[in-house]
């Protein structure tokens, strides 16, 4: 780099030759003096220099406006990322359905038979064996109440009974049917009752088959809107049996 840069006491180092000569050839110029010269090589050399940022400037501009990569994403944007937040559930606007208590109801209903009164009574502790059904049958403004009693050995049906609540908070039983194997349900509105059909050989566990009465609420009372009789295979319950084995599956 000293051969560019040399200065005249060693121009024989520079070009071989000596004098004012070797100057004037580093400078490239002509009839410029020994000063002079060295000035007008300083002057290029800055000159030359800016010249080169410039073009190293405009390069990186053209680079990160119309290259490809990292660059043409920009700096990171300064506003904040928005977040959506879950609204909050709308409160249910259903009003809670009013319990009541059925053993109560059945054994303080002159409707209902002394028997079934009197041999309902607690299984272990308090419980009693007494299922409930809240539901819209009548139409009323508040739902009516299915209760049905079964026994505590078997769990097998022997009332149903339907209660209406009054203006007043009241109960009024609307419907009684009490047989054995009876247990009552509530169906789109409608009042299903299902009574299990048994034969001198039946057990309890297998009935012959199954009496299904709906009734409809209409005039202020209900009535009896379809029937249906099934009838079960009585080839079934016999003796104890063994799941099959399964069976691969049939492959094309």
């Amino acid at each position: 780099m000293r051969g560019l840069t040399g200065s005249g006491e060693h121009g024989d180092t520079a070009t071989g030759r000596s004098g004012t000569t070797g100057r004037d050839t580093v400078t490239g110029g002509s009839g410029a003096t020994r000063g002079g010269g060295r000035r007008l090589t300083g002057w290029a050399a800055s000159g030359t220099t800016l010249v080169g940022l410039a073009v190293f400037a405009l390069l990186a501009v053209s680079c990160s406006t119309g290259g490809t990569g990292t660059r043409d994403e920009g700096p990171a944007g300064t506003q904040p990322v928005a977040q959506a937040t879950p609204s909050a559930a709308a409160p249910s606007t259903a009003k809670p359905v009013p319990q009541v208590d059925p053993v109560r109801l059945v054994k303080r209903d002159s409707r209902v038979s002394e028997r079934v009164r009197t041999d309902l009574k607690p299984c272990t502790g308090n419980e009693y064996p007494v299922d409930s059904s809240y539901g819209r049958l009548t139409g009323g403004p508040s739902p009516d109440v299915v209760v049905n009693v079964m026994t505590c050995g078997d769990a097998v049906g022997v009332g149903t009974y339907v209660y209406r609540r009054q203006s007043n908070g009241a109960y009024e039983n609307i419907f009684t049917t009490e047989q054995p194997a009876v247990y009552g349900t509530i169906d789109r509105g409608d009042l299903v009752v299902t009574t299990q059909v048994y034969e001198k050989k039946d057990t309890v566990a297998y009935p012959s088959g199954e009496e299904v009465v709906t009734y409809h609420w209409a005039n202020n009372r209900f009535t009896e809107h379809d029937r249906v009789h099934n009838d079960f295979n009585r080839a079934v319950g016999n003796g104890e049996g063994k799941f099959p084995e399964p069976t691969e599956p049939t492959k094309n």
